[in-house]
C-alpha cells in the first residue's frame, strides 16, 4: 500500500500574483456586501470570501479586472493546505467608492457603539412576612395537627380561660388600706356627673 504524502501547512497569501486565470463564476459585486466585509484601502484591499470565510487580498484593484487571490482556506502556516477553488481567482466589480465606503462604516460604528441592551431585569416578587398567628398555625401544622385554625384557636382558648378568669377575679377585688390618708375614700361607683340648671 502506497504511503500517503505528508500533508503541507497552508502558503502564505501573496497580495499580487500573475496568474491569469479566471474564475467561471458570476463577478462578486461589492455593494452586495456589508461595509465590515470587505476593505478598499488601496494599502491592503481584501474582502472576506463568501465561499471559505476568510480574508482574501485583491489583487489588480486600481486595474480594470481586480479579482480574488488563488488562497487556501485555513491558517497560512498552521491549518492544512486546501484550496477554496469556488472563490480562487473570482471576478470583483468595484461599484463603491472609497469615501462612500468609508463614511458608511464611520456610520455603522457610531450606531453600534450608541446601542444599549434592550433586555428588560425585572426585580423578584418579594412575599410579604407572614403574620405571628400564621407561624404559629404552620408550627402546630407542621407538628401533627391538621384541624381549622378555628378549633385550634378554640383549643387554645379553652387551655388558658380559667387563668384568666382568675385574673380577672383577682384584679376585681380591692386590697386593706387601699383607701390614702387624710383624703376622701376612692369612689367605687362611676360618677355621672350633671349639669347645673340656670
Amino acid at each position: 500500500m502506497p504511503a500517503s504524502p505528508p500533508e503541507r501547512p497552508a502558503r502564505p497569501r501573496r497580495s499580487r500574483t500573475r496568474s491569469r486565470n479566471i474564475s467561471g463564476r458570476p463577478a462578486l459585486v461589492i455593494s452586495t456586501l456589508k461595509p465590515h466585509q470587505y476593505d478598499l484601502r488601496p494599502a491592503c484591499a481584501s474582502l472576506i470570501c463568501p465561499d471559505c470565510k476568510t480574508w482574501v487580498p485583491i489583487t489588480g484593484i486600481q486595474a480594470k479586472k481586480p479579482k480574488l487571490v488563488p488562497h487556501d482556506t485555513g491558517r497560512a502556516g498552521t491549518d492544512a493546505a486546501v484550496r477554496c477553488g469556488l472563490g480562487s481567482n473570482r471576478l470583483i466589480t468595484v461599484d463603491v467608492s472609497f469615501d462612500k465606503w468609508q463614511r458608511r462604516l464611520e456610520d455603522g460604528s457610531a450606531q453600534t457603539a450608541s446601542r444599549r441592551r434592550t433586555m428588560v431585569r425585572r426585580k423578584p416578587k418579594v412575599q410579604p412576612a407572614p403574620a405571628v398567628s400564621q407561624i404559629a398555625a404552620r408550627t402546630e401544622a407542621t407538628q401533627g395537627d391538621r384541624r381549622p385554625q378555628w378549633r385550634l384557636r378554640q383549643r387554645q382558648w379553652t387551655s388558658t380561660e380559667s387563668a384568666v378568669r382568675n385574673t380577672d377575679t383577682r384584679r376585681a377585688q380591692l386590697p386593706a388600706g387601699d383607701a390614702p390618708r387624710d383624703a376622701p375614700p376612692v369612689p367605687l361607683q362611676t360618677l355621672h356627673p350633671q349639669r347645673r340648671a340656670r
